[in-house]
């Protein structure tokens, strides 16, 4: 390729002379309007195609449009190709009145990258070299549209903006030319060169799909602005003005260089899948999205090297889906063991509540028979038949061992019996079970004083 480029970029060159241009913005290679860029490293695409439009009237309607495609051959040489049919350059006035027969052009873009260094790169090339298909000379090469050019680049970073410049010369159409046609523009063709630069601005809005562009040049005729807004990391909508310094004289004539609207589309084919870096503008000189990319030397191990991005990219997704399943069964079965542990706590305050309610009532029940037995042994007591009233006492005190009744009376029954000792055991067990149990509290110290015969015994 380079061998066959060399003399065919010096054959070109000689038939290159200054002239008017009718490309349409957007449709030579790169991501400015007009102007040639050069990149210092590979481009990420396989190749890149789109169409591109200049709207010059609206009433009525005159606009100049065409496709285009273009792809990164080998190194560091690009080849383009557009396909354009220009926009109507009768006087104003004739517009939509004179029928004329607009010829299709077909355009080859050639570009070197011939020096980079860190993020500096420079480019030569050839563009416009444009054939018509004139209904009645056939196919034809255009020479007034030939442009060689050498272009130098920069690209640097600013935060989370990425700024691309460019600079360069050109002849054709990237050189100095009045396209008025009622000047005399013979001073302006004997100028061979002229000089073009121009910026691209990548923005964080719309970060998601590569970040919104806003692209400014001069191309050697006229300044052109423009924007390029992204729809997904691979499409791109480009919008802007050609020759705005004209503006003014939108609706007053009409000439070949008249400003105008420019609308189109671009789509970019990845050339293989980004893993990890750092991002740059989308469809620009670095990837759109973060990443390294595979640079193959050729189509062939481009197409090769995307299957099988796509491949692994497509066996990554389906590792981390199957690895995702894994944590939400584990999470899953986590929760079910959370699940049962809580069922089974459940059941136990449930166990625990009847027993306590079992509890209570077998201590209810007890206490009532208990109770029934102090009030046998009360009569007993009263009908002077101690021995069955300390019987009925021992089984109240069975089924509640800590009634303080129970032992009082038990004292009173042992002190009729004439067992003292006995008796002031029970009761001093009565005042500990209830300190304020008065009674007991004076029978014993009538016990102590010797005077118990003239106290009431505990009867009640």
């Amino acid at each position: 390729m380079r061998k066959l480029f060399t003399p065919t970029f010096c054959l070109i060159l000689l038939l290159s002379v200054s002239g008017a241009t009718t490309r349409v913005a957007y449709t030579r290679p790169g991501f400015m309007m007009k102007i040639p860029v050069s990149y210092a490293t590979r481009s990420p695409y396989l190749f890149r195609t789109g169409f591109g439009s200049e709207i010059h009237n609206l009433n009525p309607v005159n606009i100049a449009k065409g496709v285009y495609f273009d792809m990164e051959l080998g190194k560091s040489f690009l080849f383009g190709f557009s396909s354009v049919m220009g926009a109507d350059t009768t006087n104003l006035a004739n517009l939509g009145k004179v029928q004329t027969t607009i010829p299709v052009e077909f355009g080859f873009h050639l570009q070197q990258r011939i020096y980079t260094y860190n993020d500096i790169s420079v480019s030569i090339g050839l563009q416009d070299i444009v054939f018509q298909n004139d209904p009645n000379k056939g196919l034809t090469l255009d020479p007034k549209t030939l442009s060689f050019f050498a272009v130098i680049s920069s690209e640097k970073e600013l935060g989370t903006y990425q700024m691309n410049t460019y600079m360069g010369f050109g002849t054709g159409s990237l050189a100095p030319q009045d396209t008025l046609p009622a000047v005399d523009t013979t001073t302006a063709n004997n100028t061979k060169a002229g000089v073009f630069a121009g910026f691209i601005l990548n923005t964080p809005y719309l970060a998601k799909s590569g970040g919104l562009d806003l692209v400014g040049e001069f191309d050697g005729t006229g300044i052109n602005v423009g924007l390029r807004i992204p729809l997904t990391s691979d499409y791109r909508l480009n919008l802007g003005f050609t020759h705005i310094e004209k503006l003014p004289d939108w609706n007053s004539r009409y000439w070949s260089g008249h400003p105008g609207i420019t609308l189109g589309l671009d789509m970019a084919v990845p050339l293989a899948v980004k893993t990890s870096g750092t991002s740059s503008p989308s469809m620009g000189p670095a990837p759109p999205v973060e990443g390294q990319t595979i640079s193959l030397p050729g189509l062939t191990e481009g197409i090769t090297s995307q299957v099988d991005s796509t491949l692994r990219m497509a066996d990554l997704q389906v590792h981390t889906l199957r690895d995702s399943m894994q944590l939400m069964d584990n999470e899953m079965r986590n929760l079910m063991i959370r699940l049962a542990a809580q069922e089974q706590r459940a059941k136990f305050l449930e166990d625990s509540l009847r027993s306590l309610k079992l509890d209570r009532n077998v201590g209810e029940k007890n206490m009532n028979e208990a109770m029934r037995n102090l009030s046998r042994s009360l009569r007993y007591f009263y009908t002077g038949d101690y021995r069955r009233a300390l019987q009925a006492v021992e089984q109240a005190l069975e089924l509640n061992p800590n009634l303080a009744l129970a032992y009082a009376r038990r004292g009173s029954i042992y002190y009729k019996l004439g067992d003292i000792q006995r008796a002031t055991i029970d009761w001093n067990l009565a005042l500990r079970l209830d300190p304020e149990y008065e009674d007991v509290r004076n029978i014993l110290k009538a016990l102590h004083e010797n005077r118990l015969k003239s106290t009431s015994l505990l009867e009640e």
